[in-house]
């Protein structure tokens, strides 16, 4: 029988008072979820919770035990948001935790105030809000003592995690570095999670490091390998789960997929087992980038078609915007440019909103690199190109930097004079400026065919007729099409 066994036996008491309950459900809730087991939380939580969008049941109880089951409830929200996806579980769950925040806060409960804190940083970080995420964090940090070791390693992690999700990796690695000693004295659980942070962030600095430092990926192999071992050690299986994935996703940077397959198949197990449809995608996410580097574009398409609408309910945008940019990616690659346009369009337009601004960047570098040398006009081509270079302005990441320079190269070669090389076609290149045209058209238009034909000198049949059969990855670009309605009143017979 193990603690939370213990403890669960322990409301079976009839002495306990209401809030005494109350707050026992909340620790043994609160171990379940540290731990990913999320249903059996709700289990503990027992009469206070009543589902992610109903308020938890506090009648009765004292104001700070009323924080208490906000506190847990709203973090579990957030969990639950991310596992089992749920529109704007989030927002609930900051909600939640924010008016707990303040009941702790009156009454002068700075340990409750940080560990608040911590859930509503992991929120923002949720919903991509990066900068209110490293704020709320190291808020928390600061009212924290010497001898709160463990709440101050869950907030060091979370605030690592913040800032490799910016492309801050370097930063991320020196406040690793500088806690070693603070995790040297914690249980496995933060041990792990410790190695498996320092492992991402490993690969994240050696993925194409100018310097090549190639020992960074031994060196994060070596993490994950830890990391695992410690989380099986206490059966954390989201977290073995989560390492899995991400030392698949080295090992498909690395190019050895056949591997990466395999760790997949194990986070995938893990996942399924656990009905966490969240990480699921995650974990498909990373298989449709293998099959893609393996020009398996079928089953990328398959697989990451999958994992899209699991995120667009999860309200985790960062990760959307990613899965979008693979998406697209995929879709040029089997030629589906009318869908795969507007799908890199709308995710860096997610990403950007969410202030994800290394993924916003990264999904314009892609966009440039299947589209910018024909179906990208050069105005859109050049303004893509600078905000890709706005957006990837601060970051750290060797890869994204060159990806950058070889896109410049890229437009610079466009906008220079047209150049007949070996690979010159007449037609193409007259297909190119009427599309060129016909864009320029449909813009300025609002996306009206009929003034766009005007616009063009041509009838509305004939460019109704060319966006049909010449130009499909321009048909989003115009409004959708009103059927005409025949006239009830009939002609009379000769």
């Amino acid at each position: 029988m193990n603690l939370a066994d213990n403890k669960l036996k322990a409301l079976d008491n009839p002495n306990l008072t209401a809030d005494e309950r109350a707050l026992l459900r909340c620790r043994i809730a609160s171990d379940f979820t540290h731990t990913g087991q999320y249903e059996a939380a709700r289990e503990a939580l027992g009469e206070l919770w009543r589902g992610i969008d109903i308020r938890p049941n506090v009648e009765g109880l004292a104001e700070t035990t009323t924080a208490e089951v906000l506190l847990q409830c709203g973090s579990l929200t957030g969990c639950l948001g991310t596992s089992a996806p749920s529109i704007g579980a989030q927002d609930k769950a900051k909600d939640l935790i924010s008016e707990a925040l303040r009941v702790f806060e009156a009454h002068g409960l700075q340990k409750r105030v940080a560990e608040a804190e911590y859930e509503l940083g992991v929120c923002y970080w949720r919903a991509g809000a990066f900068d209110e995420a490293r704020i709320v964090l190291q808020q928390g940090v600061r009212r924290l003592g010497e001898s709160d070791v463990e709440q101050k390693a869950k907030m060091l992690i979370r605030s690592t995690v913040v800032e490799v999700s910016a492309g801050r990796c370097n930063d991320a690695l020196k406040i690793l570095d500088e806690a070693q000693a603070v995790f040297d004295a914690t249980p496995d659980a933060l041990k792990g999670r410790w190695h498996g942070q320092k492992a991402l962030v490993l690969r994240r600095l050696g993925t194409g490091t100018i310097e090549g430092r190639t020992d960074f990926f031994d060196r994060a192999i070596i993490e994950y390998t830890a990391a695992i071992v410690h989380f099986e050690r206490v059966k954390h299986e989201r977290y073995s789960g989560n390492a899995e994935n991400n030392l698949a996703f080295l090992l498909y940077k690395l190019a050895r997929y056949a591997e990466a397959h395999q760790h997949l198949d194990s986070a995938q197990k893990i996942f399924t087992r656990l009905a966490d449809t969240g990480n699921l995608a995650q974990v498909r996410e990373t298989r449709a980038r293998v099959y893609l580097a393996e020009e398996k574009y079928r089953k990328a398409a398959d697989v990451i078609n999958g994992a899209i609408g699991a995120l667009e309910k999860a309200g985790e945008p960062a990760l959307l915007a990613d899965a979008l940019t693979v998406q697209a990616t995929v879709q040029a690659r089997l030629s589906h440019h009318y869908l795969s346009l507007p799908a890199f369009r709308r995710a860096i337009e997610i990403a950007e909103d969410a202030g994800a601004l290394e993924s916003a960047g990264l999904a314009a570098l892609s966009l440039i690199e299947e589209h910018g040398a024909a179906r990208l006009s050069e105005s859109e081509l050049y303004e893509t190109y600078c905000r890709a270079d706005d957006l990837l302005g601060r970051t750290q990441d060797a890869e994204a930097i060159t990806r950058l320079r070889a896109c410049a190269r890229a437009v610079a070669q466009r906008l220079a004079v047209e150049q007949m090389d070996a690979g010159f076609s007449l037609p193409d290149a007259v297909r190119a400026y009427e599309a060129r045209f016909i864009r320029r058209a449909l813009k300025d238009a609002g996306g009206s065919v009929s003034r766009a034909a005007r616009r063009l000198g041509i009838s509305y049949q004939r460019l109704a007729s060319l966006l049909e059969a010449r130009h499909m990855d321009l048909l989003p670009a115009r409004t959708p099409a009103i059927k005409r309605r025949r006239s009830i009143i009939k002609k009379p017979k000769n």
